[in-house]
């Protein structure tokens, strides 16, 4: 049993300064005043920091020199043992518009993982990009690939696809997505030249979620209000790049003030440049070039990125007048709910899994425990 205690404790409507948490591999008790006495209990000093329910990733490509194609042990092993020093502790690996055999393997991989477990931050699932999109809205993804709808690619991955990214306008949208709608997979819209009646219609087939937002889809116009326009005027959950590359920060200002922000989700979208230098690496069979932080194709096409989610959670602090808690369910509440996990994870509550983020008052993190064991990505202390 371990008690972590001069610390704020971060829950989703409010944060108990200097409290203590006390847990074993679920989070025991919540102390709004620090217990005088505890017996047989290691105490940790949070030195005045935070502590944050572990970080969830719901879109991610790879980190760390590993790609969720490669679709072996390996891969996922490095990029859950880089990203879980960044705060994450669960994330969805997640797949880009390649061969239907490769995706297979990657979605194969996953469920394996899944199973058998990583040593640093676990996979939930997969979030599947592609390869259902449309040419004119390709973004990063080899057009090579782009395929009309077909049920057969995910028939034998029910239980581990979690997000289906998609195009709603294209052939044999409306029946892929009420079918994969009836199994539970949240359907998310990008990659897309829907319009905003298009999207409003797509609602009715299961559309509720949209990915990497202003990114790779039709934008707002006063006249045409396009898939952002549907975003910010509904009840979909919508993704959000804070790299103030993707996304200048006067706009990610503009969506918490025009979003419910439970239903904002930051991501990171990285490749497998994430936190590596820059150089030239890979993503989806394409050459990506990365320069002072920003992951392009050799047209210049914005190719995923680097972004860690602390680096988003800070980004967005400075970039809005939110307060620190509300930033956090970005990255653990949120995320939780929209998969259908925040009975097990996604916020500080007794009974839930003690994943869990120590951050000091910059918010640099500075101790992660995954299942109530510290972890520094290598090995459970």
């Amino acid at each position: 049993m371990k008690l972590i205690k001069n610390v704020s404790l971060i829950l989703p409507h409010k944060i108990i300064e200097d409290g203590a948490l006390l847990f074993s591999n679920k989070i025991e008790k919540i102390y709004s005043v620090p217990p005088i006495e505890l017996k047989n209990v290691d105490i940790i000093d949070g030195k005045g920091g935070y502590l944050s329910p572990g970080f969830i990733d719901i879109h991610i490509h790879g980190s760390g020199g590993s790609d969720t194609m490669e679709a072996n042990r390996e891969a996922l092993e490095n990029i859950s043992r880089t990203i879980i020093k960044n705060g994450v502790t669960s994330f969805l690996p997640t797949t880009m518009t390649m061969n239907e055999s490769d995706i297979k393997k990657a979605l194969s991989n996953v469920k394996k993982m899944k199973e058998e477990g990583l040593k640093g931050a676990q996979p939930l699932g997969v979030h599947m990009e592609g390869p259902f999109i449309n040419k004119e809205y390709k973004g990063a993804q080899n057009d090579k690939n782009i395929s009309v709808p077909y049920f057969d690619l995910i028939e034998e991955y029910f239980d581990i696809i979690k997000i289906i990214t998609m195009a709603p306008e294209i052939e044999g949208a409306k029946e892929f997505m009420e079918k994969a709608d009836k199994k539970g997979i949240t359907i998310s819209v990008a990659h897309s030249a829907a319009n905003y009646e298009q999207i409003k219609e797509a609602g009715s087939w299961g559309l509720s979620h949209v990915a990497h937002l202003f990114n790779a889809m039709t934008g707002l116009h006063h006249r045409k209000p396009g898939i952002v326009g549907a975003a910010l005027n509904g009840e979909m959950t919508v993704e959000l790049i804070a790299d103030y590359v993707h996304i200048n920060p006067a706009v990610l200002e503009l969506v918490t003030k025009t979003k419910d922000l439970e239903k904002i989700i930051l991501v990171t979208d990285s490749m497998e440049a994430g936190g590596l230098e820059d150089g030239e690496y890979s993503l989806g069979g394409q050459k990506v070039f990365v320069k002072n932080g920003e992951a392009r194709l050799e047209d210049g096409t914005i190719a995923g990125s680097v972004l860690t989610l602390d680096k988003a959670v800070k980004n967005m602090l400075n970039a809005t007048k939110l307060d620190l808690n509300e930033i956090i369910n970005m990255v653990t509440l949120n995320p939780a709910k929209l998969i259908g996990l925040d009975h097990k994870i996604g916020h500080l509550k007794e009974g839930l899994k003690a994943d869990l983020v120590l951050l000091n008052k910059n918010l640099e993190v500075k101790k992660i425990f995954k299942d109530g064991k510290e972890n520094r990505g290598d090995f459970y202390l």
